[in-house]
């Protein structure tokens, strides 16, 4: 039995629960477009205060899985995986519930229209409430809910984030968030009565407070040690993101809101907390720990570009689509791709870890178009080089050359790079061999006739020398790089298209197949991947990403560039199996 005030009264209504704010925005929209002013100014105020609570989470969320600049900064080094982020998927129910509950105060009291914009003294009045009221009441309240029932039925959800995110913050029953709402009101709400509150103060104390949360959960230390050094006072008054870390690893410590003095007045700060704040801190500045395994990727176009985990986490951990709310954002992604086409390197954008084995995903900040772009290749090479030899000089084992990377035109597969640093001792590898055999793996068995196009690539022709080995007559399809619809209509009706080049082929017919590009999908016991290549499913990669993969567990210390070696199909395809990868079939 589900305990009391413990799910939200709107989980069931999916993206529907946003009609929540419709009648704070109808009341708002009435009084612009029909009367003179808008009279109930707090309907607008609570709306913006909703949105700008939920952009504070946000940029916390970007901030935090911008890797780039976070990753040696981290406090716990795991990632977020996909069942975290489903479980975290409505983290902004509060936000809902504290705006039904701000709505119904100003129904209350209709004097909240009448207060002025700036009242230095209800800062001061505020900043005492909160540490006297706020801090004392959250600390006990927090303390009660991690005994037996209370923890069972409610915080234990809170706490089901192993590595904590900004979102984490809001993920808590309907119960815990009332009480913060208490929490919250106290101070604003007697500031309010002692005649000296302001709209300011109401704006800055909400965002505040949310700020303080986001910072406190975003698993990335931004306060430095050297602070509380030469001020060791304040480490009192102001907790840190290790601070609360070590309370969601040893639960029964460090259950401040902000203030970590109510922990040392209680008795239940954490033994490591400054300690391992200082040598988080101090090791920001050193190299982390060196990946196994890189995947070098690329952009594909500008809607895509907004799928990274830093953009949107929610949208990043299911398959790309073209969505409608991407559209307005267009011009700022045409901006972005302007600012690193001048002057962005390549860059980590996610990470995952296998078997021990850690293995990230970096991105050439160029674009599908700008690789068939004459006066562009010889930039792009020299931003795959660098981060060849980027990798060569820190340890990682293999790098794998993702799509358009490894085009046979751009590095002829990667040779040039091989030929040209000979002493590499980082493998590189264009993932092909794998992908020939996941594609030749799709083909029924029973087949004796193949119909190929793309024959001249390095892909098609192994496919075809494959084929023909396995006594299967190939006939020969030379098209370009796009198939039109009048060319596809040559294909007898029933025809499956199997899908081995980039861009792929577009569906025109409705009698006809289409698979998508060859993908595999990454064993079981992958942990921390929360975000989906593109357009594959969750936990599925691309086959040359498996094809780095699988160089990697075996060890191989060959490189595999330039053309397939036919020979090695099955031995990869062998290898893959054996390490828990598994084909998504297409048909």
């Amino acid at each position: 039995m589900v305990a009391p005030l413990s799910a939200w009264p709107w989980e069931n209504l999916g993206v529907f629960k946003y009609l929540l704010y419709g009648p704070l925005a109808a009341k708002v929209l009435y009084s612009w477009i029909y009367e003179d002013s808008i009279k109930d100014l707090w309907c607008l105020h609570i709306l913006v205060i909703c949105a700008l609570r939920g952009l504070i989470h946000q940029l916390w969320s970007s901030y935090s899985t911008t890797l780039f600049l976070t990753r040696n900064r981290r406090i716990k080094p795991e990632g977020v995986d996909f069942k975290q982020i489903d479980r975290e998927w409505d983290w902004d129910n509060f936000l809902i519930l504290h705006a039904l509950l701000a709505y119904m105060a100003c129904l209350i009291f209709p004097s909240l229209d009448d207060l002025p914009l700036w009242n230095p003294k209800g800062f001061i009045t505020l900043l005492f409430l909160h540490v006297t009221v706020s801090e004392p009441l959250y600390y006990w309240a927090h303390r009660y809910f991690h005994e037996g029932y209370l923890f069972t039925h409610y915080h234990s959800l809170h706490h089901s984030s192993s590595v904590t995110h900004p979102y984490t913050a809001g993920h808590a029953t309907f119960l815990e968030h009332l009480i913060l709402c208490i929490v919250i009101g106290i101070p604003m709400a007697a500031s309010i009565m002692m005649g000296c509150g302001s709209t300011s103060m109401v704006y800055g104390y909400v965002s505040a407070f949310d700020f303080l949360r986001c910072l406190g959960h975003s698993n990335v230390e931004v306060v430095p040690h050297e602070v509380f050094i030469k001020l060791p006072f304040l480490k009192y008054f102001l907790y840190t993101p290790t601070y609360h870390s070590l309370h969601h690893t040893e639960m029964g410590t460090n259950f401040c809101l902000f203030m970590p003095l109510f922990d040392a007045m209680g008795n239940t700060v954490n033994r490591n907390s400054w300690q391992l704040h200082k040598k988080i801190s101090s090791d920001s500045a050193k190299n982390g720990r060196v990946p196994d395994f890189v995947f070098l990727a690329h952009g594909v176009d500008l809607t895509s570009s907004m799928h990274a985990p830093f953009v949107f986490r929610s949208f990043a951990s299911v398959p790309f689509s073209t969505r409608i709310f991407l559209l307005p954002l267009l011009p700022v992604a045409f901006l972005v791709m302007l600012i690193m086409w001048a002057w962005s390197k390549t860059f980590l954008v996610s990470f995952y870890n296998l078997r021990g084995h850690l293995h990230q995903t970096w991105v050439v900040p160029r674009f599908g178009f700008q690789y068939f772009l004459p006066f562009a290749m010889e930039g792009i090479n020299k931003r795959i080089e660098e981060a060849i030899l980027r990798a060569d000089r820190i340890g990682v084992k293999v790098i794998s050359l993702a799509a358009l990377n490894k085009n046979e035109a751009l590095n002829g597969g990667g040779t040039l790079f091989v030929e040209k640093h000979p002493d590499l001792k980082v493998r590189v590898v264009h993932g092909n061999t794998l992908t020939a055999a996941v594609i030749l793996n799709e083909i029924p068995k029973d087949v004796e006739e193949v119909f190929l196009t793309g024959a001249t690539s390095k892909l098609g022709r192994a496919i075809a020398l494959y084929l023909c080995r396995r006594r299967v007559r190939v006939l020969t399809w030379i098209v370009g790089k796009w198939i039109t619809p009048r060319q596809q209509s040559w294909a007898p009706s029933g025809t499956h298209f199997h899908q081995f080049v980039v861009p792929p082929i577009l569906a025109f017919r409705r009698d006809c197949t289409y698979g998508d590009l060859a993908a595999m999908r990454l064993p079981d016991d992958v942990k921390g991947l929360g975000s989906c290549e593109y357009t594959m499913e969750r936990g599925v990669v691309h086959a040359c990403h498996a094809g780095g993969v699988v160089h990697q567990l075996e060890g191989w210390t060959h490189h595999e560039v330039g053309a397939i070696d036919v020979d090695r199909i099955d031995i990869v395809w062998k290898a893959a199996l054996k390490h828990g990868l598994r084909p998504v079939s297409s048909m």
